[in-house]
Parts: C-alpha cells; structure tokens; sequence
C-alpha cells in the first residue's frame, strides 16, 4: 500500500474511531425515567458500552502509533524484527505493527 493511501485510510479511521468514541462517552439514558427492573440492564448496557469504549482507545492509540511511523518513514515494517509487514496484512489491517508471526508471539504473551 502506497503512503498516501496508507495515511488516507488511517486519517479516515481516527476520525470514525473519535466519532464512536464520542458517542459512547455520552449518556443516551440520563433524564428518562427508568423503572428499578431496567437498572439491572442499564449495568449490563454500561459494562459493554465501557468494553466497546476501551477497544476503541485501543485501537485509537494503534492509528496513532501507524500515523507516527508513516511520518518517521518506519510504515510497514515490523516494528519487533523489523520485515516487512504483508501488503494483504496492510490492507486488512492498515494500522497493523507487527508482521504476522510476531503479532502471533505478542499474543501468546498475553
């Protein structure tokens, strides 16, 4: 993938991702009046809004991180050993930092 698509794309998802965030940080129930049997499901409503929240920042940080390495010159390189990054892998995944295996190694870490 050519830099200036590459930073296109990463441009377009930051500004979806800020979007989506923005709206999961807001409060779509404040002012209705709840009966206490919706209490229970406002919990569960919260808990993933705050999972999908969290998985957002997430990958936020990962279009940060791929945005940088454009400008330092260090897109599409594994950032660990340093190959390169599969164009298919790019293209699926355009703010991708790590070449398949190594990706593979980090989450077997985890």
């Amino acid at each position: 993938m050519d830099v200036a698509t590459a930073r296109m794309r990463l441009e377009s998802m930051l500004a979806e991702l800020d979007r989506s965030i923005s709206v999961l940080r807001g409060d779509p129930v404040a002012g209705r009046d709840r009966s206490l049997a919706d209490a229970g499901a406002d919990l569960t409503d919260a808990d993933r809004t705050r999972a999908m929240l969290d998985a957002a920042s997430r990958q936020r940080t990962a279009v940060l991180a791929a945005l940088r390495r454009l400008d330092d010159g260090g897109y599409g390189r594994c950032v660990d050993c340093g190959t390169l990054v599969p164009e298919g892998r790019l293209e699926a995944r355009p703010e991708a930092a790590r070449c398949v295996q190594c990706q593979s190694r980090a989450e077997r870490r985890r």
